[in-house]
């Protein structure tokens, strides 16, 4: 064992999930204090909408494709030094961007993208490793801190706009990304099974593509999958709907709330209940609660829709928690960070589909059909991961 490690039990607390939650909240503010401001930068640069979406998409990307990669390299080259090259690329991009010509935004938004997929990937792998015992309430002390930062950012940025420009956000992002190195350079090289690295140095994909290859993995994939894409319908398109039933700013506000409070303050109950009971039953009943939940948005309206979205956040929550204790859980030895990095890189691509596939079904359909639509797919889902899942994935 070379070098300082630890491996997090019952007496060291919380403390390294606070600082890896931290490093998550990074991306996840990241992505969408610009996103949500690109408006704003389409009309002062004099770009088309259909750019907005490059600009989006650039950022998703980056994250599907880098994230198993920057997992494996962690694996081979150590995770704390994986993750911190991570956010040095992220803060260096995002100071970068007032400098340059705003035309190459998309460049930006991909760099930016390729640091957040490395630190977001490898903080998850990181929680796994330092917490062997109580690994779920440690996720969900990660995932409700990380998941601050969409329900933060939207504000922030705009705020940003209002009083500056559009380049600040890129200054604050990057102050946020410097804190996050500062702090992660107090946590110490987790405890892994360095005898097998020790044989071989180099890096290799075999480790990537064994685990793309788990078929006991894929009906979790196709959860995580599933669960985010409800995620992008229900944060990108219950605005919508609450619009076209005609509610004013603060009943608005009121809905979307009952959201993103309960994904968030579930997580950290969902963490605990993982490590007391067996996380599968719970991650089918997060999924098909969040699905049914889904499926009615489109015909309910004032306290009802209220009740479903509140439902729809927590199942979310439950399921995003528990599945990354699951994927954590069911690593081999030597390949956390890459199976956290596919499970990762899965997630990125559910975000990108929910909202692309409600947006055509609704413009086809109608947005109250398009909601039952994806609704009934997340419960057949669910179905299907229940009749094709192992009890326990292969160790």
């Amino acid at each position: 064992m070379r070098g300082t490690s630890a491996t997090a039990g019952r007496g060291v607390g919380l403390r390294f999930a606070l600082v890896l939650g931290f490093v998550g909240f990074i991306t996840s503010f990241g992505a969408h204090v610009v996103a949500v401001n690109l408006p704003v930068y389409a009309q002062v640069v004099g770009v088309s909408v259909a750019v907005i979406g490059l600009l989006i998409a650039a950022y998703d990307l980056a994250e599907i494709v880098a994230k198993p990669l920057f997992g494996a390299i962690a694996d081979r080259r150590g995770m704390k030094q994986t993750m911190l090259a991570g956010i040095v690329l992220f803060t260096l991009a995002s100071l970068a961007y007032p400098l340059v010509d705003p035309r190459l935004l998309i460049v930006v938004r991909f760099v930016q993208g390729a640091g957040a997929a490395a630190l977001s990937a490898v903080s998850l792998a990181l929680v796994g490793a330092y917490y062997q015992e109580r690994r779920g309430r440690a996720y969900g002390v990660y995932n409700a801190i990380k998941g601050a930062g969409y329900v933060v950012s939207p504000a922030v940025g705009t705020a940003i706009v209002a009083r500056s420009h559009f380049a600040t956000i890129f200054l604050v992002s990057a102050a946020i990304g410097a804190l996050g190195f500062v702090l992660s350079l107090t946590l110490p090289k987790p405890a892994v099974d360095r005898a097998e690295l020790d044989d071989d140095d180099a890096f290799q994909l075999s480790s990537l593509v064994v685990v793309f290859r788990r078929s006991d993995l894929w009906p979790w994939y196709l959860v995580t999958v599933v669960n985010m894409f409800l995620v992008g319908i229900l944060f990108g398109f219950l605005p919508v709907r609450v619009h076209d039933l005609g509610y004013g700013p603060v009943a608005t506000g009121i809905v979307l709330t009952a959201a993103t409070a309960t994904y968030l303050l579930v997580q950290p109950l969902a963490g605990v209940l993982a490590d007391r009971v067996r996380p599968e039953p719970t991650v089918y009943a997060g999924l098909a609660l969040a699905a049914v939940a889904v499926l009615t948005l489109g015909i309910l309206r004032d306290a009802p829709l209220f009740v479903a979205t509140a439902a729809a956040g927590a199942g979310i929550g439950v399921v995003w928690t528990n599945t990354d204790a699951l994927f954590s859980g069911w690593a081999r030895s030597g390949q956390l960070g890459a199976t956290m990095g596919a499970a990762g890189s899965f997630k990125e691509f559910g975000d990108m589909l929910g909202p692309l596939l409600i947006g055509l079904l609704a413009q086809l359909l109608g947005l109250s059909t398009a909601f039952a639509i994806c609704g009934a797919l997340g419960l057949a889902a669910v179905v299907l991961v229940i009749r094709s899942a192992p009890p326990r994935a292969a160790e």
